[in-house]
């Protein structure tokens, strides 16, 4: 049996508006009233009907995230973590799996067909500013790469900074033939672009030359891309002494390429990553890589659409960069 507001009030000996003041924090009760309901309320295990009090403020309590990708590790997590902040504020999150395209990343800017959202995270690989800005009406956060100083708020990471950051510590392992792979040419490739320009500064500040041979594309950034990747170096005769993968799942896959091809990880080739998922926590051996702190990023962006769905409605977007910190394994240890 599901107790209304009245039952508690009955239990309690005080009024329907009591309870309700209670329910919804408000300070004028006394300490004592206030005391006699949370009592009844916790005797009756009465829960407040959240769809009854957000359909009064005109909210649904729903918010989507869309992201390109479910099976990229990196999603999956933040994922989990935007799920865990969304719970303080009684959301709930609806995943949009958007595959990185223009239509299905419009139609989650534009609130996910006939579902009702108050707001939306959104990681967008193939939509601009401006496409965004023609967009009115649904709050929006944006993550990753794709569109700077865009319409709405912003969170992302320092992508040049962390690619120079892992490149140089494979420098200074006294590494220099250092490959990289996840190279892409596309539009939707800002990630890419960013992770190879701190690559290439790492290098040119160390006075190792740049060589194309050794920069490996990815058309998507999956194990088996990183694998064929790996491959694709080794039959180059030019082998490397290091890479840098541009996520954690390019890396697994060149991990598998390099046992296959009997080189040994990190004595032949060390090998980082980008992401810090948990598979490179238990790979063997284990990864290397940039960790950004995805739990930040969620909360973050948690943070910024109730504060557009609230007091910052009206206020200029911002643009936000969380912090990251390389997480040193076996693949290239210190």
């Amino acid at each position: 049996m599901r107790h209304r507001l009245k039952d508690v009030a009955e239990r309690a000996g005080v009024s329907v508006k009591t309870v309700s003041n209670v329910v919804n924090g408000y300070q004028h009760v006394r300490a004592d009233t206030r005391a006699r309901v949370e009592e009844a309320i916790a005797a009756l295990n009465y829960r407040p009907n959240l769809s009854a009090r957000n359909l009064r403020k005109g909210r649904t309590g729903v918010i989507a995230l869309a992201v390109p990708e479910l099976d990229i590790p990196y999603f999956a997590e933040l994922a989990r973590h935007v799920v865990t902040a969304a719970a303080d504020h009684d959301w709930t999150v609806l995943i949009h799996q958007t595959g990185g395209g223009s239509e299905q990343e419009r139609k989650a800017a534009s609130g996910i067909g006939d579902h009702m959202i108050d707001g939306l995270i959104l990681s967008p690989l193939a939509l601009t500013s401006d496409d965004l800005a023609a967009l009115h009406g649904l709050p929006v956060v944006l993550l990753g790469e794709r569109v700077d100083n865009g319409p709405a708020d912003h969170i992302m990471i320092d992508n040049v900074a962390a690619a120079r950051e892992i490149t140089a510590h494979l420098i200074g392992l006294g590494r220099r033939r250092i490959a990289a792979i996840g190279s892409q040419r596309t539009p939707e490739g800002a990630s890419a672009r960013l992770r190879l320009a701190g690559y290439t500064a790492a290098l040119a500040g160390a006075g190792i030359a740049y060589d194309d041979r050794l920069v490996a594309p990815a058309p998507a950034w999956h194990r088996a891309d990183g694998a064929a990747a790996m491959r694709h170096l080794l039959a180059t005769g030019v082998r490397p002494d290091a890479v840098f993968c541009f996520n954690d799942t390019l890396a697994l896959g060149a991990l598998r390429a390099l046992h296959e091809a009997g080189l040994r990880v990190p004595e032949d080739v060390a090998v980082a990553g980008f992401d810090d998922i948990e598979d490179g926590r238990f790979s063997i051996p284990t990864l290397t890589t940039v960790a950004p702190d995805k739990e930040r990023i969620a909360r973050l962006a948690v943070e910024l659409l109730a504060g557009r769905l609230g007091p910052d409605r009206d206020s200029p977007p911002r643009e936000l960069v969380t912090p990251h910190h390389l997480a040193l394994r076996e693949s290239a240890p210190l």
